[in-house]
């Protein structure tokens, strides 16, 4: 029965990684990407998201309650993994290191990115491009928001990989092998709209 339980978590938490909070970071990295357009384009495309129908129901149970299970789950993981770099080093057993590393770094960045943004907005603030380019004037904080942008995406990229896996979507070694290629192409892409998003507040 305990082995029932924990496949279905390891399942769930799998399948929310990529439906919806994966979905949410593609989204969000493009809204975010109009900053690159200048400063009304982002204020409009933040605006549009703030404005959306439902937008409360949707950011709890749609985007936090998820993540907070993803998240939870996830610490259970990557603390009681048993890696093994120093024995084998393998390819796959550094993606399966990394992937829990990132994820704690991820934890870390968007902890602290609701409480810079969603939190402050909730006490009054404005979230919009004068805040995110105050922010990024740090340099401390524009080197923490290029690692946490980066390592969140290498975590959702790598864990496509997982998901392709565990859900029986990539069972041959030949099909694994073009789902690493294609895991990897999707993280050189979405890095690359993240780094360009993080420079136009700079």
């Amino acid at each position: 029965m305990a082995d029932n339980r924990e496949f279905f978590y390891r399942r769930l938490h799998s399948l929310l990684g990529v439906i919806p909070v994966g979905l949410f970071l593609v989204q969000h990295l493009v809204v975010n990407h109009f900053a690159t357009k200048g400063e009304e384009a982002f204020n409009n495309a933040a605006h549009f998201m703030e404005n959306l129908p439902f937008r409360y129901f949707l950011e709890i149970f749609i985007i936090f309650l998820p993540l907070l299970f993803h998240a939870i789950y996830g610490l259970y993981i990557a603390f009681t993994a048993k890696n093994n770099l120093g024995k084998f080093g393998l390819f796959r057993n550094w993606m399966f290191f990394l992937q829990r590393f990132s994820g704690v770094v991820t934890l870390v960045f968007i902890a602290w990115h609701v409480w810079e943004t969603r939190i402050q907005a909730f006490m009054g603030a404005d979230v919009n491009y004068q805040m995110m380019e105050s922010i990024l004037a740090s340099p401390v904080m524009l080197g923490f928001y290029i690692v946490g942008v980066l390592s969140t995406i290498f975590h959702f990229a790598n864990g496509l990989w997982s998901f392709c896996v565990s859900w029986g979507i990539t069972v041959s070694p030949r099909s694994q092998q073009i789902m690493t290629y294609i895991t990897m192409g999707v993280f050189v892409a979405l890095s690359i709209v993240g780094l360009r998003a993080i420079f136009a507040f700079v």
